[in-house]
């Protein structure tokens, strides 16, 4: 695959289609960081002359979480002349996104995306810069192991990705007990002898409920409550918790210090979003600035070396994932502060 500069029907500008959940049932607070660091971006690039001379033109499409509706946007960007596609938050919604960008050769890059068969078939037309789920969730497990939580319940809704992930977490774990979302949960997690429980659910319904009736039982004081997925991470989830959300322990995607790029764009998302900036804000930054070089310069995925916020970003070939693969994008595991959860505390980092 090449991807030269395909000019808009303008002649002028070069358009990027970026597609993210910015309304519900997606998670619309992960879906506007995306977008506020793609946009950051595309101005940016602008700024130092754009690709191939030509400026940067961003198509936002929101997904909702709804895959039909993500399938829809890909065609009409593709009708409308997009040189490559960025984003998405949710895996589902993304798979269908890499399989119809697949089908029309369209260049696609998944920005915060995990599921690790984000295709059905190996494809030179799909990348990502979010690390695999299987990558991820196994620091998690191993963190897990290390605070000495071997049985480990989890309060699931049915879900590809929730599958792969608890998948991943029996690979690593003596025992992962699965709980239906019910009100019956704390009863059942009482009887299961979890010593922690691991909500994978949807945010802010139900996991936010969740997690008010497991800290409100006495009888699991002192159960750790996780959410690999992420949730803590959003605003929204400390504004409706409070300290009650603190130290549940979630996976994000960035180094333990900012070099000189990342420590500016941190700034510029902080004053742009009014706050600080997710992770996902960070993978949408940086994914415009792989397109950028990928559209600028006429080349392959195997052939893109760029300066991202967290790090180099090459990709390759990873054994079982059918897309271009940022092999080693950062991993922390991390909680909000239970003295001040709008500060958050590094509990494990990834490691080359």
């Amino acid at each position: 695959m090449t991807a030269p500069v395909s000019p808009g029907p303008d002649g002028l500008s070069v358009r990027i289609g970026a597609l993210a959940p910015l309304t519900r049932p997606g998670w619309a607070e992960a879906g506007h960081d995306l977008l506020a660091g793609l946009e950051l971006a595309v101005r940016e690039v602008n700024e130092s002359g754009g690709a191939g001379g030509r400026p940067l033109e961003l198509l936002v499409r929101d997904t909702a979480a709804d895959p039909q509706r993500a399938e829809a946007a890909v065609a009409e960007l593709a009708g409308l002349g997009v040189a490559a596609l960025a984003g998405e938050y949710h895996s589902v919604v993304a798979r269908h996104v890499a399989a119809r960008a697949d089908a029309l050769g369209l260049p696609y890059l998944c920005s915060s995306a995990v599921l690790d068969a984000l295709t059905d078939r190996p494809t030179d037309w799909v990348a990502r810069i979010a690390p695999a789920q299987s990558r991820g969730w196994r620091l998690y497990a191993e963190y897990l192991l290390g605070a000495g939580h071997r049985r480990v319940a989890v309060a699931v809704q049915p879900s590809v990705y929730w599958a792969a992930g608890i998948g991943i977490l029996r690979e690593h774990l003596d025992e992962v007990v699965e709980l239906e979302v019910s009100e019956g949960l704390c009863d059942a997690l009482v009887a299961s002898g979890a010593t922690a429980l691991l909500v994978l659910a949807g945010h802010p319904e139900p996991a936010v409920p969740v997690v008010r009736a497991v800290r409100a039982d006495e009888r699991l004081a002192g159960l750790l409550i996780g959410a690999p997925a992420g949730q803590p991470e959003l605003p929204e989830w400390a504004e409706l918790l409070g300290e009650t959300g603190a130290a549940v322990p979630f996976l994000r995607y960035l180094p333990e210090h900012f070099g000189p790029l990342g420590s500016r764009v941190e700034a510029a998302l902080r004053e742009r979003l009014g706050r600080a900036p997710s992770f996902v804000a960070f993978e949408g930054y940086d994914s415009v600035l792989v397109l950028a070089e990928l559209l600028r310069s006429g080349l392959t995925w195997a052939d893109v070396a760029v300066a991202g916020t967290r790090g180099e970003i090459r990709f390759d070939r990873v054994p079982g994932i059918g897309v271009w693969q940022w092999a080693w994008a950062p991993i922390q595991v991390a909680d909000r502060d239970p003295v001040d959860s709008g500060r958050f505390r590094v509990l494990a980092q990834s490691v080359r």
